[in-house]
């Protein structure tokens, strides 16, 4: 997932070869098992993408609900950067970055260049594709004003509980009345059925994929569709999808503690650090109290208060780098407000986050809320069960105070219906090759035991490689690791038991 939940991836056209590509022309694919009877797709019309004319990007027309295949339609993005050496080509890799919510298509465009090494740029044409309801695939909208009315995530009694599932009712009926059919199908299973109509319009029998944080719910739960259609898989940071709430948000919290932990020791080491020689955590816990009394005011805008969650998401989001030396000095800098500069004039407003404008300024693209509440059933009933679940999760952080990214997520779901398209399960994968899992051990927002426990479902099939450091992503932290991922997608070499990868720097 990533850090901020609202603010904060060879073809032939009709027998035409394609610059740069070497695939065979589109054959139909393998006839389908049972079960898995598919709709056959047209070819992606490709053409060179309006913001790098060397990636090519193009859209495949595929039905919202598979059930009913001649029904409503959408348009999903793709984009793609073919293999830079034909002649050493091994297939396509598709890609998706996580979120839920980030986008496949900037990634392959923007990022993959720098992101993959370059042996994989090579051998693979990178494929990444904006899921159902994201970025340019029918992007879930809600109206900009009514997120705006968000009521706090923290409810201290029973109304306040009935004020947020009221809110949370609303906001769902304004998102689908401004969407459409698709957002009642953005679950990560119809995302799994989306990408394997992909794999059949790139004319491909099998896939290599990588997914990264959430885009290992859609590699997990395609290796449990159609495993018989994967060559290699390759996921980092992984999703563990059989979690109940409490599970979920107490092992979110106890993971985003461990990094704060992580950071204190490397604040002690560090000569370097902005708070260096001093007790950083009774630092820390002094600073989130000031913020408590109102005290704090956010640097970058003067007239606005930081609350205590403000800063502790603040700090979340350092510790994906790990960006240790930037949050010191950010702790040092607040920690330093003169008590004038905090009371200042007048009643400065609480910092709130950004909504990301569409173009349509009356919407905004908001996908967040439209997977996760589908994929997970994780819904509260009443104000002492969110209390005793939010109690829970603040003895698993308590200087973290929680979770601040899991503990918004669960409570934009209070007050959804009870039923999910995709609801936790146990894996079972039966057809799928070996398949590689990388997570780092101090991920600060998936626990390296849901990695532990998704290996433990499937330990016939994955392969998992620890990183014994911190941060979120995985894959350029280290030569380990980047090298493991590189001969298990080219040669289809997986580690032996037992390895692991060293940490890689200090910082």
């Amino acid at each position: 997932m990533q850090p901020l939940f609202r603010a904060l991836t060879g073809v032939l056209a009709a027998g035409l070869l394609l610059a740069g590509a070497s695939s065979p022309i589109v054959a139909a694919a393998e006839a389908d098992p049972p079960g898995h009877a598919s709709t056959k797709q047209q070819a992606i019309d490709w053409k060179p993408c309006p913001k790098d004319a060397t990636a090519e990007c193009g859209t495949l027309r595929l039905p919202v609900d598979r059930a009913r295949p001649s029904g409503e339609k959408f348009d999903l993005a793709v984009a793609r950067r073919n293999a830079t050496d034909p002649d050493r080509r091994v297939g396509v890799l598709l890609v998706n970055p996580g979120g839920p919510g980030a986008s496949g298509v900037d990634f392959a465009v923007d990022e993959a260049k720098s992101h993959f090494s370059a042996d994989i740029q090579e051998r693979f044409d990178i494929v990444g594709f904006d899921p159902r309801g994201v970025g340019r695939s029918h992007p879930v909208k809600c109206s900009t004003e009514l997120l705006n009315q968000q009521p706090s995530v923290y409810p201290r009694n029973q109304a306040e509980f009935d004020r947020l599932a009221e809110f949370n009712r609303a906001l769902r009926e304004d998102c689908r009345r401004h969407t459409g059919p698709l957002f009642d199908h953005a679950d990560t299973l119809s995302v799994v059925h989306d990408m394997d109509a992909l794999r059949e319009a790139l004319g491909e029998k099998k896939i290599n994929y990588f997914g990264h944080s959430y885009g290992t719910l859609i590699g997990e739960q395609y290796a449990e569709e159609y495993g018989e259609r994967i060559r290699s898989m390759a996921l980092t940071a992984n999703i563990d999808h059989s979690l109940g709430a409490r599970e979920f948000l107490v092992s979110s919290a106890a993971t985003a503690e461990d990094s704060f932990h992580e950071f204190v020791k490397w604040c002690d080491r560090t000569s370097s650090c902005a708070l260096h020689g001093r007790d950083v955590t009774a630092v820390w816990d002094g600073l989130l109290a000031k913020a408590d009394r109102g005290e704090i005011r956010d640097p970058q805008s003067p007239d606005r208060l930081l609350t205590a969650h403000a800063i502790a998401l603040f700090a979340f989001k350092k510790f994906y780098g790990p960006y240790w030396d930037e949050l010191a000095g950010y702790v040092a800098g607040l920690d330093a407000q003169e008590p004038n500069e905090r009371r200042g004039s007048g009643q400065p407003r609480q910092a709130q986050p950004p909504v990301s404008q569409s173009a349509d300024r009356q919407t905004t693209a908001e996908p967040f809320y439209a997977v996760f509440c589908q994929d997970w059933s994780v819904r509260a009933k009443d104000h002492r069960e969110y209390a005793e679940l939010a109690q829970a999760e603040v003895r698993a952080a308590p200087h973290l105070r929680g979770s601040p990214r899991v503990h918004a997520a669960v409570a934009g779901c209070i007050g959804w219906p009870d039923e999910v398209n995709n609801p936790q399960h146990r894996l079972r994968m039966t057809e799928a090759p070996k398949i590689l899992m990388l997570h780092s051990r101090h991920d600060p927002a998936n626990h390296f035991a849901w990695a532990a426990n998704v290996h433990r479902q499937t330990r016939g099939t994955t392969v998992l490689l620890p990183y014994e450091g911190a941060g979120h992503s995985v894959y350029g932290r280290s030569d380990c690791t980047r090298d493991a991922v590189d001969d298990y997608l080219t040669q289809l070499e997986v580690p032996s038991a037992g390895s692991s990868c060293a940490p890689a720097g200090a910082n």
